[in-house]
């Protein structure tokens, strides 16, 4: 075995929540009556926290306390709507269940919040993710590594036998932060393009690479 711990991003990398993560914030802006956002916008904005995203997507002549608004709308709709759409992507269940099999401990870190987080992992992965760390106060988000170390030392693992699994230029550059290789998936938000430009390791075409690059 090459690496006996693996640290999951959470959206794009084992979930698709695109299509509940617009419709979320485009119940938020409806409020307003401002524009809705495409698929496509709302994938260009995601990465960085739902502050950002829901900061991103209101419209330019939005101020500081709107956003504030749109940003708690936001929260509560998707608390009750995140798994409307959302699923796993095709091999990721079998990945989790077969990496569990051969003694991976699994960790999942995001900057989606830690209720809808954990509740996504519940339903979909059950007891095949070991621990979940989303966004919590007091906590920095990615790409700073507190989550990915916190999570790292609840396992009683250690760098050294550790890898980072993601799939954007901010899971590159969490991994970088947090002195871990990592593998890009090309199935997520950004495409090979972005991780062979931002320097994965690592690329993973199919969960299934995954399984490979990990258990050597």
């Amino acid at each position: 075995m090459k690496f006996k711990t693996a640290v999951f991003d959470l959206d794009g990398t084992l979930i698709d929540t695109l299509e509940d993560l617009k419709n979320s914030v485009n119940y938020a802006l409806s409020k307003y009556n401002y524009p809705q956002r495409t698929y496509e916008e709302i994938k260009s904005f995601v990465g960085n926290g739902v502050a950002r995203l829901v900061y991103l997507s209101a419209p330019d002549c939005a101020d500081d306390k709107i956003k504030e608004d749109l940003l708690s709308i936001f929260k509560k709709h998707y608390v009750d709507n995140s798994a409307v759409y959302t699923a796993p992507y095709d091999g990721i269940k079998d990945l989790l269940a077969e990496l569990r099999s051969a003694g991976v401990k699994t960790a999942v870190v995001t900057n989606k919040m830690q209720e809808a987080a954990q509740d996504l992992v519940n339903r979909f992965f059950g007891s095949d993710i070991d621990i979940v760390i989303g966004q919590v106060d007091g906590l920095a988000q990615k790409p700073q590594p507190d989550g990915v170390w916190k999570a790292i030392e609840s396992l009683g693992s250690s760098l050294e036998e550790s890898i980072y699994i993601g799939d954007s230029e901010v899971d590159c550059l969490t991994a970088s932060n947090s002195h871990l290789p990592i593998i890009g998936c090309v199935w997520g938000f950004r495409g090979r393009q972005t991780l062979e430009e931002c320097g994965a390791d690592y690329i993973a075409d199919t969960p299934s690479d995954i399984k490979k690059i990990i258990l050597g």
